[in-house]
């Protein structure tokens, strides 16, 4: 299916509302029936039919489709937030007594997830280092039921071989999950790699402009009817017509936003790496990474999102570099159009860190829509300072 049709034409059905170009945002609750047979098949399938909003609306129904098939999958669920599009899915294929095995490092609400929440419910997880596929293996038990990753991660960009730990997931009966946020379905194709689920913070490139917070999951329509029919309508964590509106509205310039945004990324990566000041960058299409050519292999770009190791042994010499940055925003997240900075000092106090522990002076950048010189101008006069 081409990409242009995908975005431009999927799922929208004209003659239905005036020949509008733009598809109308459906902003109700509630949908009428004509007659008690038409309200007793809605309520027997409401999977297949619109019902309530909470479940089906048209809308949202046009972003399902698209995000599906910009995923290569079947079907595809839309969540009011990128947890609820990872949470949600778990809660409703788990059981009590259930094991996971879990890439380390993953998302930090992610990490709560599997640490606090599913405990309450006797599921267990195991962390293992996603780099060497041979860690999931060991770490496997009898009742291991999901395999979760994060390729890369998005703070140190760790990867794993998608391709080879959905072969052994396949092989064990296991299912397989993924969250694609850094890279957007643009740049990474998991289900094309034999797994299973995909999610990705629908927040990021997907809306594209900081104005909207979504999650999405895909996957096969029988394992997208079993979420939708439990969970999904119980825990009722969707999203709203406008929202899905706005992330509509987002897929119609993400090929050219997220290309302005990778092309960006490398000049300002390559300025960074051959700064003096800077003593590595972590970025996944910089020769210089770890798993490069795993890189090269499974994912078609990289977004705007890298970290640096800044020369320096002080909090006072990062938060003086951060906030000297006028271009740069000192905010969470990544994916829309403004350059933003983040800082692992962050997490912790200033007596706590160690100038030895390369994490406490990794600072996360994402490169948004500006111009490249712009940003590394402004770069500049703050590891001048």
């Amino acid at each position: 299916m081409e990409l242009s049709y995908i975005l431009n034409e999927l799922g929208e059905e004209r003659d239905s509302y005036f020949q509008a170009v733009a598809p109308p945002i459906i902003q109700t609750s509630n949908f009428t029936f004509k007659s008690v047979a038409d309200f007793r098949k809605a309520l027997a399938n409401e999977y297949e039919a619109t019902l309530y909003s909470r479940g089906n609306n048209p809308t949202v129904d046009i972003l399902r489709k698209k995000l599906a098939a910009l995923d290569g999958a079947e079907d595809a669920l839309v969540f009011g937030s990128g947890i609820a599009a990872i949470a949600t899915p778990i809660l409703a294929l788990l059981h009590q007594g259930d094991h996971v095995v879990s890439v380390a490092k993953p998302y930090s609400w992610t990490i709560k997830l599997f640490e606090k929440l599913l405990p309450k419910f006797g599921i267990t997880t195991t962390f293992v280092d996603g780099t060497q596929v041979e860690n999931f293996s060991n770490a496997i038990r009898p009742n291991t039921r999901l395999i979760y990753l994060e390729s890369p991660n998005t703070f140190t960009y760790e990867l794993q071989d998608i391709k080879a730990v959905s072969a052994l997931a396949k092989k064990k009966g296991i299912l397989t999950m993924i969250d694609n946020s850094y890279c957007s379905p643009l740049n990474q194709q998991p289900i094309k790699m034999g797994v299973d689920l995909v999610a990705q913070s629908a927040t990021k490139f997907i809306g594209g402009h900081s104005d909207v917070v979504a999650g999405v999951v895909t996957g096969s329509k029988s394992i997208i009817k079993k979420i939708f029919d439990a969970e999904f309508l119980n825990i009722g964590g969707t999203i709203s017509p406008m929202n899905a509106w706005l992330l509509i509205r987002g897929l119609r310039t993400l090929p050219i936003r997220l290309q302005r945004v990778c092309d960006s990324t490398k000049k300002v990566v390559d300025f960074l790496a051959q700064h003096p000041r800077v003593e590595k960058v972590i970025f996944p299409f910089h020769p210089g990474f770890t798993q490069y050519e795993l890189a090269k292999k499974q994912m078609l770009d990289a977004g705007g999102l890298f970290s640096i190791v800044l020369k320096t042994d002080s909090v006072a010499g990062i938060e003086k570099f951060c906030n000297s940055l006028k271009h740069f925003l000192l905010a969470v997240s990544w994916g829309g159009h403004e350059s933003l900075v983040i800082p692992s000092v962050v997490g912790f106090t200033p007596d706590q860190f160690d100038p030895a522990n390369t994490n406490h002076r990794i600072i996360r950048l994402y490169v948004g829509l500006e111009d490249p010189d712009y940003l590394i101008s402004d770069l500049k006069q703050a590891l001048d300072t």
